[in-house]
Order: C-alpha cells, then sequence, then structure tokens
C-alpha cells in the first residue's frame, strides 16, 4: 500500500504583481490629480490663523495686475470690473446664507479690494476674504 504525501501549500510570494498594480495606480493619480482644478490661479494670499467654514457660492479673484476672475461653477472667466456687480445680480440670489469667496493677491491695493466689498454690501451678499494660512 502506496502512502501518499499530501501537497504542500507554497508560502512563497510573489510581489511582482503587486508592484505593477502600485505603479500603475500611482500613474493613475497622478494623471488625475494635475486635471482637478485646471482653471486655478495662482495668487500669494496673505497669511491669517483665522480659517472660517463658510462654503461660498461663488470665487472673485483678484491678480497682482489687476485682472478680476469669477468662479462660478467651475467656470474661471475674466471680467471686468463694472461687469462684476450685474454678473452677481443675476447668477446669484441675495440671501442671509449667500457667501462670496474674495481672492486677492497681497500686493493688491486695499482700495481694489475694498470696492468689491463694497459690491457684496450693497447686495446683502457676505463676503470671505480668503487668506493662506500662518506658518
Amino acid at each position: 500500500m502506496a502512502i501518499k504525501r499530501r501537497s504542500r501549500i507554497s508560502t512563497e510570494f510573489s510581489s511582482s504583481t503587486m508592484s505593477d498594480l502600485v505603479f500603475l495606480l500611482l500613474i493613475f493619480f497622478m494623471i488625475t490629480s494635475t486635471l482637478v482644478s485646471p482653471n486655478a490661479l495662482k495668487l500669494m494670499l496673505p497669511q491669517s490663523n483665522n480659517q472660517t467654514q463658510a462654503k461660498p457660492v461663488t470665487t472673485i479673484s483678484i491678480t497682482e495686475d489687476l485682472r478680476y476672475y469669477i468662479n462660478n461653477d467651475g467656470k474661471l472667466q475674466q471680467v471686468q470690473f463694472n461687469e462684476i456687480e450685474p454678473f452677481l445680480q443675476r447668477t446669484i440670489p441675495a440671501d442671509d446664507e449667500t457667501y462670496i469667496s474674495l481672492h486677492a493677491d497681497k500686493t493688491v491695493p486695499i482700495e481694489e479690494v475694498v470696492k468689491i466689498m463694497n459690491i457684496a454690501r450693497n447686495n446683502k451678499y457676505k463676503m470671505v476674504l480668503a487668506t493662506s494660512a500662518e506658518k
């Protein structure tokens, strides 16, 4: 009578397929992360240690060369200063929960920031001045 040996389970692990999978995921996330905000402006924001949790409806950005941009529903478009108030009145209802985020480069004169804040106050919008975290 022949006694058969039981087959042994191999305890070896081949990591080559796992490393291929990790590299594919890494490439996928690197490519998709560059597509997340292609319409973002590079602004040097003033620093602050106070942060708000308000969710803005739209964003108004002022670049260092005094160009105005409105980001509404993910669409970034350049506007002239005199077009800002009519645009906001057309697209955003004025109520107590309407927040607008203002992103102004730190080299922008304060008069330009105050002009935008006056537009918000006249239309009963709440304005949030965006800042970067203090280091």
